[in-house]
């Protein structure tokens, strides 16, 4: 698949979830029963509080992580969240940074941006907005915006150093990075990777950490630290709708769903835009 194949695949995978206005359960990994979108935020770090405080429909349970948890977000600042899809990590973000802040949702699929300025609205979040577009080509201005956030969508991207290179761009000097996402601390099974290169869903895109790691200081930022490091569980990992072709696919054992589910780690990243940086 080349990118704009790959692009068409993920947008069309989250623009179904956008639409169904849930998570994507298999029978396969039984993750659904009850609500699984709280259960899954609850089991990648989201407090009860937290999840009372979004929207109804805001929260999809697509994330593998909470990049709020380590972010330490100020009154009055601007914050970015690189694919925001229905907006959970912004509303969040929004009652941190307070009225006299600002909260800049991006994400490449309409129905997501759709769903999430409905929510806005009718739920009066002011000093949020959501735009529709790439995060490697951020419709954003340089050097406008105080803290990048992303949960869980950089993996999906082909060209992962240019989308860091983007958040470096629009980051004020000292800004700062917090994304939480998916690497590989191993290969995973080539039944599932060449799956997986067909659908591009969260097993497909990850990398290695230290590739991953090497594409943020590649795009400039220094203070590169990896503030939390945990065990992703497959059922969980699985919810992203373009991994559910995986599961679909006749080649594709327990065993090596299972082997990828221990290839699989979710890290919080932080990193800093350097002051003495063009």
């Amino acid at each position: 698949m080349n990118e704009d194949q790959i692009k068409r695949a993920v947008r069309d995978g989250y623009a179904k979830v956008a639409r169904k206005g849930g998570c994507c359960c298999s029978p396969k990994t039984g993750c659904c029963g009850g609500s699984p979108a709280e259960r899954i935020s609850k089991s990648i770090g989201y407090s009860e509080e937290e999840l009372g405080q979004v929207p109804e429909g805001a929260n999809l349970g697509l994330g593998c992580g909470n990049p709020l948890a380590l972010a330490a977000l100020e009154a009055g600042e601007t914050v970015l969240d690189l694919g925001s899809g229905a907006g959970f990590d912004c509303f969040l973000a929004a009652k941190r940074v307070g009225p006299s802040g600002r909260v800049i949702g991006v994400d490449m699929t309409p129905e997501m941006v759709e769903k999430a300025r409905e929510s806005a609205q009718s739920d009066g979040y002011s000093n949020v907005e959501f735009r529709l577009g790439e995060i490697e080509n951020l419709p954003v201005d340089d050097g406008s915006v105080d803290v990048v956030i992303s949960n869980c969508v950089i993996n999906l991207v082909p060209d992962k150093q240019r989308a860091f290179k983007e958040a470096y761009r629009v980051l004020k000097p000292g800004g700062r990075l917090m994304v939480s996402d998916v690497v590989l601390n191993k290969p995973l099974p080539e039944s599932v990777r060449e799956s997986a290169q067909a659908y591009v869903g969260c097993l497909a895109g990850a990398v290695s950490e230290a590739e991953y790691l090497g594409a943020v200081e590649q795009a400039g930022f220094g203070g590169i630290e990896v503030r939390e490091r945990q065990a992703f569980p497959i059922d969980v990992m699985l919810n992203d709708p373009t991994a559910q072709a995986v599961l679909e696919t006749p080649e594709v054992s327990e065993a090596d769903l299972c082997a990828a589910g221990e290839a699989v780690v979710s890290i919080k990243v932080f990193a800093v835009k350097q002051e003495d940086r063009a």
